[in-house]
């Protein structure tokens, strides 16, 4: 019935939404910003690719993967939603729901979530990743392991759910999820040319610090946008985002600090997200005390754990598995340890008398997600390596994957282009004019 429409919390779903779509043009930025200047455009295309082909899935079958239920309100099984009743989400249109919101911002919110969940995994493979075979990757990891894993974190009878496994926003469905496919496609892919004796150094320090600024602006969406409320919970919520992200970016300086003798802009804002990353499954089930503590721990680990490629000698070009595969175990985790009844989750972990049940079953959840999303996106990669391809030529890798891949470069200098009024004057005229 119409009186059941909450327009407050129906506002703050939408703009939630709105928020983390702006999330995934800050990852590119964040991501473009630490490639090389040859490859800063494919990088772009690489995020933006992932949400154009996530969303066109998610509407035809993805949201019923899902959150998918039937008439009677039921979902398929523990596996997968239901997907027969909820095909182009046509039957959603209408639909008003005792929640206050109506079913149709709930579907958009979701939706972003799964663009940018696929678009992280881009950055492990900069700079040597054939388009088409990135958004074929893109369409079957999606299908296989994202929509199925949302579903057991985040649906009523999904089996991670069931178990009482806290995921708020997406540790184990988000984070996990896609850093574990990263390792994979960095073992399927190779390593770079010249990697790891030829310096790689990001080619735009600034457009990183953008991205980065833009991520904790939208993150505040994707994690307080997961109560569907504007309630207590969302503000809570809201305090443990920014102050975890906070101690997290100043965790990652001191490591720089004392490890390099220097903190960096990139240690910043990589600290930045390591801390949203390590924040987003347990934001609701901790005082901002235990988030400052999640926050530390993840910016010191991450800032360690980005060193594991040089130990095991694989090649993630922009540290998604050392970021978001170890952020996101680290948060999930310390739920088990540091959640409080306090909180708005409810839950006691083993510092507040609740005994390890708690860090039982997120130790089961955050694994679970981790070996399914490696051992599939393992097979998914092979598979493609060995039919369409899947890495450019080492001369066009060298030469540049712009200009491979796009046939455009991202920074032109001198004379070439439009040059608007200017356009057919000499330099003495054009200097005379201005």
């Amino acid at each position: 019935m119409e009186t059941a429409l909450d327009t407050g919390n129906t506002a703050w779903l939408l703009t939630s939404a709105a928020l983390v779509l702006l999330m995934i043009p800050g990852l590119a930025f964040f991501y473009g910003g630490m490639v090389r200047q040859k490859s800063v455009l494919n990088m772009l295309m690489m995020v933006m690719g992932a949400l154009f082909i996530v969303a066109v899935l998610w509407t035809f079958y993805g949201y019923g993967m899902a959150f998918g239920v039937d008439s009677a309100g039921e979902g398929t099984n523990s596996l997968v939603g239901n997907v027969s009743d909820n095909i182009g989400l046509t039957s959603l249109i209408t639909d008003n729901p005792e929640a206050g919101y109506p079913a149709m911002a709930f579907v958009a919110f979701q939706a972003m979530f799964a663009c940018i969940t696929v678009g992280l995994i881009a950055g492990a493979i900069a700079d040597r990743a054939r388009f088409a075979s990135w958004m074929v990757f893109a369409a079957i990891w999606a299908t296989l392991v994202y929509f199925p894993v949302a579903h057991w974190v985040w649906a009523a009878g999904g089996w991670i759910f069931d178990l009482g496994v806290i995921d708020f926003a997406g540790g184990t469905a988000v984070h996990i999820n896609a850093g574990a496919a990263a390792l994979a496609l960095a073992i399927v892919l190779g390593r770079r040319v010249g990697w790891p004796k030829t310096p790689m150094k990001p080619h735009n320090l600034t457009l990183v610090m953008i991205g980065a600024g833009l991520l904790w602006f939208g993150w505040f969406g994707f994690n307080a946008g997961s109560a569907l409320a504007a309630n207590n919970t969302s503000a809570v919520v809201f305090y443990n985002t920014f102050i975890a992200t906070c101690t997290a970016a100043l965790g990652w300086l001191i490591v720089e600090k004392i490890r390099d003798g220097h903190a960096t802009s990139l240690g910043a804002a990589s600290g930045v997200v390591a801390g949203l990353v390590a924040i987003t499954p347990s934001c609701s089930a901790v005082t901002p005390i235990g988030a400052m503590i999640i926050g530390v721990v993840a910016g010191v680990v991450c800032a360690l754990a980005v060193g594991l490629k040089y130990l095991f000698k694989f090649d993630d070009s922009l540290d998604v598995v050392g970021v978001h595969l170890v952020g996101g175990i680290i948060g999930t985790l310390l739920i088990g340890i540091l959640a409080t009844d306090v909180a708005p989750a409810g839950v006691n972990g083993l510092f507040y008398g609740g005994g390890l049940d708690q860090l039982g079953k997120q130790s089961i959840g955050a694994f679970a997600v981790l070996g399914y999303s490696l051992v599939v996106a393992l097979i998914i990669g092979y598979a493609i390596k060995f039919t369409m391809g899947f890495r450019i030529s080492e001369e066009d890798e060298v030469a540049g994957i712009d200009l491979a891949e796009h046939a455009e470069s991202a920074y032109e200098f001198g004379d070439s282009g439009s040059g608007g009024v200017f356009a057919g004057m000499g330099h003495a005229a054009r200097a005379e004019e201005i």
